[in-house]
This record gives structure tokens, sequence and C-alpha cells, in this order.
């Protein structure tokens, strides 16, 4: 059987804590942070059902 290969924008968009949960980050949380929140930067974790999907393109 071939080798799974990962897909590469959900390797940027998407990050696996510790845990096994999986995280995303917000759009527009890398420029013009002085006058934004850290409430509205932080890190927001995601559906069941989304996690699933997610887990299958990182091959977790």
């Amino acid at each position: 059987m071939p080798k799974l290969k990962t897909h590469k924008t959900a390797v940027k968009r998407f990050k696996v804590t510790g845990s096994g949960k999986i995280m995303h980050i917000r759009a527009a949380g890398n420029h013009l942070l002085t006058n934004k929140s850290v409430r509205k930067n932080g890190r927001v974790e995601l559906s069941k059902n989304d996690t699933s999907r997610i887990k299958k393109l990182l091959n977790i």
C-alpha cells in the first residue's frame, strides 16, 4: 500500500495539542496586534465532527 500524504494546507492551519485536541488559528492574528485583544486572538477548539475530518487530513 502507498504511503499516506498529509494535506499541507491542513498542517498550516491546524495544530494538535499534547492531549490530542485539534486547535485552529483565527484569521488576522499575525499583524496589527496592538489594537486587538488577547481574547480575540485566542485559539479555538473545534467540534467533534470537524476533528474527525481534520484528523484524516493530518493522518493522525
